[in-house]
């Protein structure tokens, strides 16, 4: 076996997780858009360089509604994942993502900022006294879902619930764990059927009770679309941003000299928080997207029906694009990086996101400034699965 080979065999195993850059550099280096077998059976292309990546994630020939090819899934399970503006194309995703945009407005989002910060306050007090913590429990975690959960009217008893779920259908991406997901995804479905009911009957301001007065209304929304919709944003609206925290806060301890710069000059925590973004970005791959026709890119000859992934750290860390791409650099001017994606698919909640991030690490070095790991970083456990990247706990000692 070739070394390239070896490189797309070995993409998905546990040992390659904890610093996978190598391997992208090899496959950025000399094959840049790869035919690679997933942990699920089936193939897909590959992309690692930065602007073919940019160009693949803005490309309309590469669909994203994939009954567009093969037959519909009826079942709860599916509709779950595919009737949201996520796995939608034009023009059914300007509608979808035209009735949650509202709420995701920088109006909106600046306007959370104090209740963002009274949670984060809350959440650091409870381990003031506490020498180490598994930050990811304690601080990553709570934090998005309490924001998600309030936007949407969930209760935060419930929020534990979510956690299983979607850890679940998150780190079953890479084909594991069937059996859990169906029982998994069959809960969550009843979770959301029983809270619709209950919002029907008393709807309130938040979130999830306007999406139900669009379900009502003819033309707007669908039942289906009403779960997809409503589990994209429970799911994608604290997973990614748990992670995120968890993967900043671990690069900028991993790195010293950086925190020292940060603590030093406060005001640079904007660009620190899209440098660590770009660094260790918490969404490892893109969300699938098939070839639509029979197609050439970048001199691969695609079939209809292709599936077709972004690696998005590898297109992070493409030194065609960032000068120095493997170093952690907070004073890095404007980057592009493709952690929240581009084209018509970028995340709606980026916004959101940064704005909990800025504050979450901004807030905890300011009252744990010497914070450090408190297990060695070859013993970090990272999550598995094709779409989040993360640690399962992250150790630190805090004074």
């Amino acid at each position: 076996m070739s070394s390239i080979e070896t490189v797309k065999s070995n993409l998905f195993t546990k040992a390659f997780t904890p610093n996978p850059y190598p391997a992208y550099t090899q496959l950025r280096n000399e094959e840049p858009v790869a035919r690679v077998l997933l942990p699920d059976g089936q193939y897909a292309w590959m992309i690692t360089r930065y602007e073919d990546a940019l160009e693949a994630l803005k490309n309309q020939k590469f669909i994203k509604d994939y009954r567009k090819l093969y037959e519909e899934d009826d079942s709860d399970y599916g509709s779950v994942f595919s009737e949201n503006m996520l796995f939608a194309d034009m023009p059914d995703h300007r509608r979808l993502r035209g009735l949650v945009s509202k709420a995701f407005t920088p109006q909106m989002i600046a306007g959370m900022r104090d209740r963002i910060q009274e949670i984060t306050d809350e959440l650091l007090d409870e381990i003031a006294d506490q020498e180490t913590v598994n930050l990811i429990d304690a601080f990553a975690f709570p934090l998005p879902i309490i924001v998600i959960c309030e936007m949407l009217g969930i209760p935060t008893k419930d929020r534990d619930d979510f956690r299983v779920w979607s850890n679940s259908m998150i780190e079953g991406s890479n084909g594991a764990y069937a059996q859990d997901i169906q029982k998994h995804m069959q809960d969550f479905i009843q979770y959301l059927r029983d809270r619709f009911e209950t919002v029907r009957k008393n709807p309130g301001g938040d979130l999830i009770s306007k999406l139900i007065v669009a379900e009502e209304q003819d033309d707007q929304l669908t039942e289906k679309e009403l779960y997809g919709v409503v589990s994209l944003l429970i799911i994608a609206g604290h997973e990614t941003t748990v992670n995120f925290i968890g993967n900043s806060i671990m690069a900028l301890v991993e790195n010293p000299d950086q925190l020292a710069l940060l603590k030093e000059q406060p005001e640079l925590i904007k660009s620190a928080i899209e440098e660590t973004l770009r660094f260790n970005d918490p969404v490892e791959y893109s969300t699938s997207r098939w070839a639509s026709e029979d197609m050439v890119f970048k001199g691969q000859a695609m079939k209809k029906g292709d599936l077709v992934i972004v690696i998005l750290n590898a297109a992070n860390h493409d030194p065609s694009q960032f000068e120095n791409p493997e170093q952690l650099d907070i004073t890095r001017e404007k980057s592009k990086h493709l952690a929240f994606g581009k084209g018509i698919h970028a995340c709606l909640g980026a916004p959101l996101a940064r704005l909990e991030g800025e504050i979450a690490i901004a807030s905890f070095f300011k009252r744990y400034p010497n914070a450090q790991l408190n297990i060695n970083k070859e013993d970090l456990e990272w999550r598995t699965g094709m779409i989040v990247r993360g640690v399962r706990e992250l150790p630190l000692l805090l004074n």
